[in-house]
């Protein structure tokens, strides 16, 4: 018996021949044309990275829609900036405190001292702080995990926060090195550093800086940080105690003018360098190999980071002391808004941080009047429900 094959989806591999059909072939996977499938050659490699497409995801912010989200956050931020000034033990109008403000910054006189002295000595640089911190974290959380492709990654893992609260602490409980002028904020600043440089010398693996051995020296130091500063607080006086435990916590009580001048001159550092580096962060985010093949250098890309990083957190622990929870939790929600691309996440990241740490502050004044919270208790209790609601949004938005 002669066996007959197909009209359609199959070819004649008796004569070598393709059998005639129709120009509608009822095959799913021939394709009609050339251009239905274009060729690798004819694509660009920087288009075929997924982080920078903008066009696909599931996050619900893209396109056109990013210009008008960044003009909503700078609006949130002043108006939470203006009722934070003006909400506390004694509350001031914000019409008032628009016109203090006014008067300092356009060389006016306020007509109320008391109101000045309020708005202007005691809240507007805690509430300015408070917007350096927040953007300073969420920009270091970002960096740190870009930099070893980690959504957990956070600043006070990486070693930065322990050796800056070591020297904080060393300061506060040490007589001798009270004694030098210092102060708790150059030591916080000096341990910061110190704890970097460890970091950098035990993660280098001939020449090369790996994201995991990073990582692992990163715990290491924290670790021996944690256990230090744990040996410093049970020799500590009982007056000494509770300022260290206040610092440790975080706290924007101490907040001046003065105090603004070292994260303020980070993060503007950071805002200069970061832009610059954000493609690169896009090829780092799918791999070594791919990021060597688009033209990155992945060791010195992951040095830069780092510094930036450091020298971040080393600014607003200096300032602010320990306030956990912010690089862990606002950089993810950045990315679940506008998508992986650091082009958009950076800005993003850095006004979402301000709002939160401002919201934060002013819960912690507000809350228990007239007593205050220490910042980090309730970064850490706002802080891991908002993302778990989040990080259940961010799945169920994806097909």
């Amino acid at each position: 018996m002669r066996r007959r094959w197909p009209t359609t989806c199959s070819p004649n591999t008796r004569s070598g021949r393709r059998p005639r059909t129709r120009s509608t072939s009822r095959c799913p996977t021939a394709p009609t044309s050339d251009r239905s499938m274009p060729s690798p050659s004819r694509r660009s490699p920087m288009r075929s990275i997924p982080v920078t497409d903008r066009r696909t995801g599931p996050h619900p912010v893209s396109g056109k829609a990013f210009g008008p989200l960044l003009i909503a956050l700078c609006a949130g931020l002043l108006v939470a900036a203006v009722a934070a000034i003006g909400l506390g033990t004694v509350s001031v109008a914000p019409g008032d405190v628009l016109r203090v403000l006014a008067a300092h910054l356009g060389g006016g006189a306020p007509t109320d001292s008391l109101t000045d002295q309020i708005v202007w000595s005691f809240r507007a640089p805690r509430v300015l702080l408070a917007v350096v911190a927040g953007a300073g974290l969420s920009l270091a959380g970002l960096c740190l995990q870009n930099l070893v492709r980690n959504p957990l990654a956070d600043p006070y893992m990486f070693g930065v926060t322990s050796g800056a609260s070591l020297g904080a602490v060393l300061a506060m409980t040490t007589a001798a090195l009270a004694a030098t002028g210092f102060g708790v904020t150059g030591s916080a600043f000096a341990g910061a550093l110190v704890s970097l440089a460890l970091v950098f010398t035990l993660a280098q693996r001939g020449g090369r800086l790996l994201g995991s051995d990073l990582l692992l020296a990163a715990i290491a130091v924290s670790y021996l940080g944690t256990a230090a500063t744990s040996y410093l607080q049970l020799r500590a006086k009982p007056a000494e105690l509770r300022g260290v435990m206040f610092w440790l916590l975080g706290s924007l009580t101490g907040a001046s003018w003065s105090s603004l001048l070292a994260p303020t001159l980070a993060v503007a550092a950071a805002l200069l360098v970061l832009p610059a580096l954000a493609r690169g962060m896009n090829a780092l985010a799918l791999g070594d190999d791919t990021a060597a093949g688009l033209g990155v250098n992945p060791n010195r890309l992951r040095i830069g980071l780092l510094v930036i990083s450091a020298l971040l957190t080393a600014s607003v622990v200096a300032a602010a002391g320990g306030i956990g929870f912010v690089g862990l939790i606002v950089p993810n929600a950045a990315r679940l808004l506008v998508g992986p691309d650091h082009r958009r996440a950076l800005p993003v990241s850095l006004l979402l941080g301000a709002i939160f740490l401002v919201l934060v502050d002013l819960a912690t004044r507000t809350v228990d009047r007239p007593n205050e919270i220490p910042i980090g208790i309730l970064t850490a209790a706002l802080g891991a429900p908002a993302f778990l609601v989040l990080l259940r949004r961010g799945r169920r938005s994806v097909p």
